[in-house]
């Protein structure tokens, strides 16, 4: 039989449903069923579940057609995710253009409503927004800067109106893509309804009301210490802050089905809890305590709410509020692991750091791997996830650090790396390693450092600062070389390095071989171990492998295992092979 940490991978996973208002019984959901991530169709009314989709590098996201008659999903064929908007019968059937005629591009944004469909485009030349109404495609908008159609992630809300009459585009504000502002269109004609801008802080269009005629659409800005919400009306320009008096950040869940209430998710310190929230009277009230992850809820007809939750040791579940199992993935759970317990220490600034460790059972100090995230506007969370509780299983403890530059502690947080990249996270990594030191948790003789994406970036740059601290290194999908991986990556990706260094290569040369891995290749003593994608357009191939081959030149010991796919794999056998070259590695350096 498979050992825990090999089933956890195996396990099928069911991300939470969608449904339309026209059909709620019709529920579309990505599960891993069958070994990779596809788009299902679930009958509520007779239990019966269909695979839709045949996608040979997975799907990320699936979305209902308002009529509940439709599937739409991203058809990315390489996993680069350059590519375009399919849909397919919800009975089964074979899945045909979203937009027909449109040109391939990295997605930006996707919206749907009584017939009408929005989505925006990244090309290499710029962005477009592309519109039909009744089958007729057309271009509304393009411009050389960044332009997105209602929530950036997860895709599907916050662009239509619920009668498909009103259009929210994001607009890049200064051209800086992370500070978006919003322009309600007329869908028929293009004419702009109305702005919302707010320089130096980003918006985010959540979703519209679901009544038709409704046309108020709730929105999360950053005029406050930590992210809030707020419901604007274009036609009239009404903006009204949610007055709630929670310490962390919030974000809209859901609408409730008659547009009376919103269903807000509250996260602080990594753990979710959600609210309802009267929009008549302005009372709060927590639907769902905290205890862990939410990566998804919403409102039935009925006004029972549904929720997907985890933590650290309980895999993903959908229940409603009162914690009962409203759909699982067919076939054999995941087993639970270790659970997580709160890190928290001063970094070199004085700030207070927050994160997460995850040990094995018995004393330590324990040989420990510290696990870098990715983003950088991401966080560790109590998440459950497979990765961690493997080697956790091998007998290492994970230590993972929210450094400066991770989302959930603040908008001054989060921004503090504008400018100044690489060096205040790899600060903080050290500290937390220092910090798990003097409690006695790990023993800082093997010590190994790893991440993916913006992870394995920070985890190259710290093998070169820091040399002295690690035995091993694990970059996944990383940057080896940001001059080279600027002109590599696809646009958006280019974009944001633009905002958030303050320009590209060419005008900040000093800045960029300052915060480059390259740099400090020749102060790296660890081994490390590579492992890239053949077609990631994020973090590429070329880039990456010119850090790996100059290490080796000078002698360094570097490992490489690449894989077909793109930044991220969705098929379980890949993943799992991943892990198992992860572990072989450390196993060997240490111990």
């Amino acid at each position: 039989m498979p050992a825990d940490w090999e089933r956890r991978f195996t396990a099928p996973e069911l991300r939470f449903p969608r449904w339309s208002a026209a059909t709620p019984e019709r529920l579309v959901a990505v599960s891993s069923q069958g070994g990779s991530f596809q788009a299902w169709a679930i009958d509520l009314a007779t239990g019966g579940r269909r695979r839709l989709s045949d996608e040979p590098v997975g799907v990320v996201d699936a979305l209902p057609t308002p009529d509940g008659e439709g599937v739409a999903w991203w058809r990315d064929p390489t996993g680069d995710e350059r590519g375009r908007w399919v849909v397919a019968p919800w009975r089964g059937g074979e899945p045909r253009d979203l937009l027909p005629g449109a040109p391939e591009g990295w997605s930006m944004g996707i919206d749907l409503a009584a017939g009408a469909v929005a989505a925006a485009l990244a090309h290499e030349d710029g962005y477009s927004v592309l519109v039909a109404r009744d089958g007729e495609v057309r271009e509304l908008l393009r411009s050389p800067e960044p332009l997105g159609v209602g929530r950036d992630w997860p895709e599907g809300t916050g662009g239509l109106s619920a009668d498909g009459e009103l259009l929210c585009v994001r607009f890049a504000q200064a051209g800086d893509i992370e500070r978006w502002g919003l322009r309600v269109l007329h869908l028929r004609t293009g004419r702009t309804v109305a702005e919302l801008a707010d320089p130096g802080r980003a918006l985010v269009p959540l979703a519209w009301s679901p009544v038709p005629g409704d046309r108020r659409l709730a929105v999360r800005h950053e005029r406050a210490a930590f992210e809030r919400v707020a419901l604007w009306e274009p036609e009239t320009g009404a903006l009204r802050d949610l007055d709630v008096g929670l310490p962390g950040a919030l974000d809209l869940a859901a609408w409730r089905p008659d547009g009376g209430a919103l269903l807000l998710r509250h996260d602080h310190e990594g753990v979710d809890e959600l609210y309802r929230f009267d929009l008549q009277d302005g009372r709060l009230e927590r639907v769902a305590a905290p205890g862990g992850q939410i990566t998804g809820a919403g409102v039935r007809p009925d006004g029972a709410v549904w929720l997907r939750r985890e933590t650290g040791a309980m895999p993903p579940e959908v229940v409603d509020a009162e914690g009962r199992v409203v759909l699982a993935p067919e076939g054999e759970a995941a087993p639970p692991g270790r659970p997580y317990r709160p890190l928290r220490f001063r970094n070199p600034a004085g700030q207070g750091i927050h994160g997460f460790l995850a040990e094995p059972a018995g004393p330590g100090p324990h040989p420990a791997i510290l696990r870098v995230h990715g983003g950088p506007a991401s966080a560790w969370r109590q998440e459950f996830d497979p990765a961690v509780q493997a080697l956790v299983d091998h007998g290492y403890a994970v230590a993972m650090v929210n450094y400066r530059g991770s989302s959930g502690y603040g908008v001054a947080f989060r921004e503090a790396l504008r400018g100044n990249i690489g060096f205040p996270e790899t600060e903080d990594l050290v500290a937390g390693l220092d910090a798990l030191t003097a409690e006695g948790a790990v023993d800082p003789g093997r010590v190994a450092i790893g991440g993916r994406s913006w992870g394995g970036y920070l985890t190259l740059l710290a093998l070169g600062l820091h040399p002295g601290r690690w035995r091993a290194g694990v970059a996944i999908v990383p940057v080896g070389d940001y001059v080279a991986a600027h002109y590599e990556c696809a646009p958006p990706l280019r974009a944001w390095d633009v905002a958030m260094l303050g320009g590209p290569p060419e005008e900040l040369p000093e800045l960029y071989e300052e915060r480059n891995p390259l740099t400090y290749v020749d102060r790296v003593r660890a081994p490390v171990l590579a492992i890239v994608a053949e077609n990631d357009s994020r973090c590429p191939f070329g880039q990456a492998m010119r850090w790996a081959v100059a290490r080796r030149a000078r002698g360094g010991e570097v490992e490489i295992y690449r894989y077909r796919e793109g930044h991220a794999s969705y098929l379980a056998p890949e993943r799992l092979r991943q892990m198992r070259v992860e572990l072989d590695f450390l196993a060997r350096h240490l111990g």
